[in-house]
């Protein structure tokens, strides 16, 4: 098992212990964690939306100074919704990681992924989606004008499930269309306009029985699925007891960065103005 070293930069990597790891940050000097581009060809980067880019830039220097090297561009015109709108925004990608990453993390039980992100110096909320899990399990969001955050869960439609997620506070509620709110308000995303932020995403998958042909769950169902998410180093809302599988072919495959305004929400939730975001130090980590 590889433990992490630079610990300041743990924010990425939340778990110290790790089987592979890779990562874009160009200052996270350890020899067992794989260092990689922020290149579409070196992350495995597939299915990006048309009519967006995610341009590699040099971001702007923060408040503080700090002066990260390359990251990922959004780009929100004024009036735009969501990539696929009449007005294209955001931008929406699979990262799989490099290659020998890509292979483990196909019997992968467990996984970790980080990336820091920063938000222009005069943004305007409100921003519904930041980037969620390549199994479509979860993403993070802010909701409202205040950068106000929440985990959005697509999970299946269990009991269990629905006990587990509607428990976690402050507020958390199901939508019938868009999946599962959960803990709106444990945490906030203002503090990332002129500034890094480091998100990070925690996934366990539950086990399945392949006994019977079926991959039916295991009687009684073995509720050992677990989600979380850290801001800045710190849990902030963590899950566990669910059913994020029901067959052996759910697998952990990566990310899925999808950041746009509004969603399907109208014109209401557009961009109030031309508008960018930065992401940089894609991470990921196997733990199990």
């Amino acid at each position: 098992m590889a433990k992490l070293v630079a610990l300041n930069l743990s924010h990425l990597l939340p778990h110290d212990d790790f089987l592979a790891a890779f990562t874009t940050c160009e200052v996270m000097d350890d020899p067992r964690i794989e260092k990689v581009f922020l290149d579409d060809n070196h992350l495995g980067v597939h299915k990006i939306s048309s009519g967006t880019t995610h341009r590699v830039v040099h971001p702007p220097k923060t408040d503080n100074g700090e002066d990260i090297k390359t990251a990922w561009e959004a780009f929100y015109p004024k009036g735009s919704v969501n990539p696929k709108g009449e007005i294209p925004g955001g931008f929406g990608l699979y990262v799989s990681g490099p290659p020998s990453f890509a292979e483990r993390l196909a019997t992968a039980s467990e996984a970790t992924f980080g990336y820091r992100m920063m938000l222009q110096k005069d943004w305007e909320w409100p921003m519904v989606a930041l980037v969620g899990g390549r199994t479509d399990v979860a993403n993070a969001s802010t909701y409202g004008p205040d950068g106000v955050g929440e985990l959005y869960a697509y999970l299946p439609l269990t009991a269990d499930n629905a006990t587990q997620l509607s428990a976690v506070p402050p507020r958390s509620m199901p939508n019938s269309d868009y999946g599962f709110s959960v803990g709106r308000g444990a945490f906030r995303l203002d503090h990332a306009i002129g500034n890094w932020v480091t998100i990070a995403f925690r996934i366990k998958m539950n086990g399945v029985d392949s006994k019977d042909g079926k991959n039916d769950l295991i009687p009684p169902c073995p509720l050992t699925g677990e989600v979380e998410i850290w801001v800045d180093g710190n849990s902030v809302i963590k899950v566990e007891g669910l059913t994020i599988r029901t067959s052996d072919s759910g697998r952990i495959k990566g990310m899925h960065f999808q950041t746009f305004f509004g969603g399907c929400h109208g014109k209401d939730w557009a961009s109030p103005k031309d508008q960018r975001a930065w992401f940089a130090d894609v991470t990921g980590a196997i733990l199990e």
